[in-house]
């Protein structure tokens, strides 16, 4: 597995630390520059990449180290720095780690993991060689095929780190598939969870028992043809394409049982007129309120969320990037874990923002469903709400997706904007086959339309509930 090795520190690490830890390695080891200077690489002596470090970013939201590594992080503010070893170079894994315990070392702080970190001795490189430099200049890439880019990843939690967020680009334009590897014990954070297209892109994991599986469908893998497909049961017909599941993924599911661990799960669209005025931000502001008593404590455009909350600031970065679109994500206190992924999108119907949003609650918290009519109702009167679905879920409370079966959400509530009410024909919006009529949001001239559904985790029927309503609504 690749290592990727971090820093905390309280001071940024200065230009004579980083030089010291980038020749960990000794006299031998060259040092080059990719991205504007942005990441900096140890390379051999015919130019390959050993290990690639990032850019210090400066840590001012309390808990993320806590939330991505399980490590114990300094006071904020504090600085992150990054270093990730080439696959399958023992020397480059060492050096990755010498060079972190050398920043700590010498500016004070600590590296994670601690392992990887134990020596501040010169990692010898005789005779080392690497893998040719990334497809792209993608540092977080490990194998390029026709077909797909391969990440390794081994760290608790994978998050939409800012080479990791650089793969999900290069691939996207490069119209290839992402496919993640990581050991049986690595879970993803929601950013990336949501990130994850379609077919041929996967989470892999890897199982000392079955070899490889998909992480979300517990489908047993095999690399076949520059890509990991899944495993057909000898059994198999065109008609019953049956697929063997990895018994790891099983066992973990039925060891987990209900934990009484729930998610309250939101996501809505907001569409405002296009206006020098606007100031993104407001609609998740207004939720996490409603829900929590409280703003989400940071956010930003990669993971670790860095920046304190600021709508301010998310807008200037929207502006600066438009016409292309800004994603971001947004993040809550370790005492109540929240996070958000916000994509704004520039379209001929004014500036969008699409939102998906998760509470976590733990066993013997109940979730504040009250909330969520007068959450809302906010967003249908002041933030020019499209639609939205709020969905409660069988999950953990620390909001990671791990790699065993959780269950499918369920839907409490649906609403319609106050545009979309008044753009349905007649009385199509009011008139519905639930058994409850909807509720009136805002003003009575102009109303947005509240669905009650069941909501009950135990009970998946209140998905037949939900599509009988939006056939109905799309005329079906």
């Amino acid at each position: 597995m690749t290592k990727d090795v971090i820093a905390l520190t309280k001071k940024m690490p200065d230009p004579l630390s980083v030089l010291a830890g980038l020749f960990a390695g000794g006299p031998d080891i060259l040092v080059g520059a990719e991205g504007d200077g942005a990441l900096v690489q140890l390379c051999d002596d015919q130019g390959r990449p050993l290990v690639s470090v990032e850019a210090p970013l400066l840590v001012q939201v309390r808990g993320e180290a806590q939330r991505l590594l399980g490590a114990v992080e300094p006071e904020v503010p504090y600085w992150w720095t990054e270093a990730r070893a080439t696959t399958g170079v023992q020397q480059a894994e060492q050096l990755a780690g010498t060079f972190a315990a050398r920043i700590a070392d010498l500016v004070g702080g600590t590296a994670w993991p601690p392992e990887a970190a134990r020596s501040l001795a010169v990692v010898k490189t005789d005779g080392v060689t690497a893998v040719p430099a990334p497809a792209a200049a993608q540092p977080a890439v490990d194998v390029l095929t026709d077909k797909v880019a391969v990440v390794i990843q081994d760290r608790p939690v994978v998050a939409m780190t800012a080479w990791l967020a650089d793969a999900f680009r290069a691939v996207a334009e490069a119209q290839l598939g992402l496919q993640i590897v990581t050991p049986a014990g690595t879970r993803l954070s929601p950013a990336v969870r949501n990130a994850l297209p379609g077919w041929p892109s996967r989470w892999v994991v890897q199982d000392e028992k079955d070899g490889y599986y998909d992480g979300l469908s517990g489908a047993v893998l095999e690399w076949k043809n520059g890509l990991f497909v899944t495993v057909e049961s000898p059994d198999a017909t065109p008609e019953d394409p049956r697929t063997p599941i990895a018994e790891s993924f099983r066992k973990d599911a039925e060891k987990a049982g209900d934990t009484g661990e729930r998610q309250l799960a939101v996501s809505f669209r907001c569409v405002h007129p296009a206006d020098d005025r606007l100031v993104l931000g407001g609609a998740v502001e207004a939720v996490w309120r409603e829900i929590t008593g409280e703003p989400p404590a940071g956010w930003g455009t990669e993971e670790p969320a860095n920046l304190p909350w600021s709508p301010r600031q998310l807008t200037d970065v929207a502006h600066e990037r438009s016409p292309q679109p800004t994603w971001c994500v947004v993040v809550g206190t370790p005492e109540r874990p929240a996070l958000a992924t916000v994509r704004v999108t520039r379209t001929k119907g004014g500036v969008e923002e699409d939102v998906t949003l998760a509470f976590g609650y733990g066993p013997g918290e109940e979730p504040p469903t009250e909330a969520v009519p007068r959450a809302a109702e906010v967003l249908a009167t002041r933030h020019d709400l499209q639609s939205m679905l709020v969905q409660i879920r069988r999950a953990r409370r620390d909001l990671s997706v791990p790699p065993r079966f959780e269950g499918p959400g369920v839907p409490y509530a649906f609403v319609l904007g106050a545009e979309e009410v008044r753009a349905m024909p007649g009385d199509r919006a009011r008139r519905t086959p639930l058994p409850q009529a909807p509720r009136e949001l805002g003003p009575r001239t102009r109303p947005a339309l509240y669905y009650p559904l069941p909501g009950d985790p135990s009970d998946l029927s209140g998905w037949q509930d939900f599509e009988r309503l939006m056939r109905h609504l799309k005329g079906a």
